[in-house]
């Protein structure tokens, strides 16, 4: 197990942690005149502006929100059910670089008219569960499961709504988030790629229960709801879409202490507290003007995270900076601190955010291969697995489509892992692995298709990773072009 404390330090010593912010030169307050011009009247462009400002902020809570929307939309799920995949992952759901080697269970919970809410975790004995509970900003609650609060031994978690004042029974984790809102990511572990232990993961899973306080000496069953072989999209819209889910959110939510300050920014463009959201036809064309502004100046920063590489002179990256997780993973404490435009990008590409970074898993990302050049789904790569990879439990490699950060579409799959059935493995112990829009012959286990026209990026994914991971005597290599 890596602490958290120690991660920080080996992650510290390889120029993550001490590095400015990946979009902090984007983000910089500009000087007056070197501010863009958008060739509008200057109350134009400051409602442009402040339409800007207000998709980076809002990015966690409207990301949640499209999921919660997705969910109602592709299996009618209410709020207080589990959305959950019978099947591991496909091209069909469409949210921000998923993994599609574990079995997803996402109580989308909302305590503000059921009351407080448990969510119980069972003990790590036929199974394991690992995840994190967060709140309406996916800030997190707390991580669940062997690398979780409860170690392993299952345990109940209780979420009490803002402004609760009730009495607390015993034998509980309790915790008290500023929204009523929130949701889990749970994933059940596979032990192996076989249907077997498919099967006995889902089961495992549904052995999670959600259901009020009130109910607890006699809980109502869980509902669970399953999206597997159905559409589920919640990419971001880069367009007025998206401020009509903000509204929403603005509408059902408790305004935090600290983002305050963005009372009177939101009323500029129409949003606010206890009014509808009515665009005219001029505010919405602006609106979708600051929608593209936003999204390119958020793409620039996601260009930039890879000037940080996880290990020298790697085109692997992880997928923040160390400073925002450490902020980040304890829901801002430093009051000197809000890195408000990082984790707007972050939420462009990803949801979730874990509360002890590096204990259950661990990430790093891509989108160029060895020379340096963006993979396109035209050409064929290659990446080798070194031998030893430092996990626990797996590793896994996942492709996305770089435009979206979502599965690339129309895919027959969507990664490659460990444990993936009939995966070939060199001598040594290492792994290849063919990356391309054709299959190399006789290495169908070990390709990963994409599509031809289109750009891609890869996640590799480290389940109970070890810490030759963090102090770089495992390396993984760059994806290498081979035609």
């Amino acid at each position: 197990m890596v602490s958290r404390r120690n991660l920080l330090k080996t992650v510290s010593m390889a120029g993550l942690a001490v590095a400015t912010s990946p979009v902090g030169t984007a983000y910089a307050e500009p000087q007056a005149q070197a501010k863009p011009s958008t060739g509008l009247p200057p109350s134009e462009e400051k409602f442009v502006w402040r339409a800007v400002e207000a998709m980076i902020w809002g990015m966690p809570a409207v990301n949640l929100e499209l999921m919660i929307q997705a969910s109602r939309k592709s299996v009618n799920a209410q709020l207080n059910q589990i959305t959950y995949w019978s099947r591991l992952l496909d091209w069909k759901n469409q949210t921000l670089t998923p993994n599609s080697d574990v079995i997803y269970l996402q109580p989308f919970f909302n305590t503000k008219e059921i009351g407080p809410l448990v969510v119980e975790i069972p003990p790590a004995d036929d199974g394991v569960i690992n995840g994190t509970l967060m709140d309406a900003w996916q800030s997190p609650l707390e991580d669940v499961g062997p690398a979780g609060l409860d170690a392993g031994k299952g345990g109940r978690y209780l979420i009490l709504p803002p402004g609760y004042d009730g009495a607390v029974p015993e034998g509980y984790y309790v915790f008290r988030p500023a929204t009523f809102g929130g949701y889990g990511l749970l994933r059940s572990i596979l032990r192996s790629g076989s249907q077997a232990d498919l099967e006995k993961a889902v089961a495992y899973g549904k052995r999670i229960r959600l259901y009020p306080l009130s109910a607890a000496q006699n809980p109502l069953q869980t509902t669970f709801v399953d999206a597997s072989g159905v559409l589920f999209d919640a990419t971001i819209p880069y367009d007025v879409r998206f401020y009509e889910l903000l509204a929403h959110v603005v509408q059902n939510e408790p305004w935090l202490q600290r983002d305050r300050a963005m009372i009177d920014t939101l009323r500029t463009i129409g949003i606010e507290k206890g009014k509808p959201f009515a665009p005219d036809a001029k505010q919405r064309e602006l609106l979708n003007m600051a929608a593209q502004q936003a999204h390119a100046l958020l793409d620039e920063g996601f260009v930039r995270l890879f000037d940080s590489p996880f290990a020298k002179g790697s085109r692997w990256a992880f997928l923040t900076s160390m400073g925002y997780a450490e902020q980040a993973t304890q829901d801002f404490p430093d009051p000197n601190r809000y890195p408000v435009d990082e984790r707007g990008l972050l939420f462009t590409y990803v949801f979730f955010t874990p509360r002890r970074l590096g204990a259950g898993q661990f990430w790093v990302m891509t989108h160029k291969d060895t020379a340096g050049a963006v993979l396109e789904g035209g050409k064929a790569y290659r990446l080798r697995v070194p031998p030893n990879a430092p996990v626990n439990q797996y590793w896994s490699i996942t492709l996305y489509d770089r435009d979206t950060h979502a599965f690339i579409r129309e895919m027959p799959y969507t990664s490659r892992s460990s444990q993936t059935p009939g995966l070939k493995v060199n001598k040594d112990g290492s792994v290849e692995l063919f990356i391309g829009p054709k299959a190399q012959e006789n290495w169908g286990a070990n390709w990963l298709p994409t599509q031809a026209g289109r750009r891609f990026e890869a996640m590799a994914r480290f389940y109970g990773p070890k810490p030759a991971l963090f102090d770089h005597s495992w390396v993984l290599p760059d994806v290498e072009w081979i035609g």
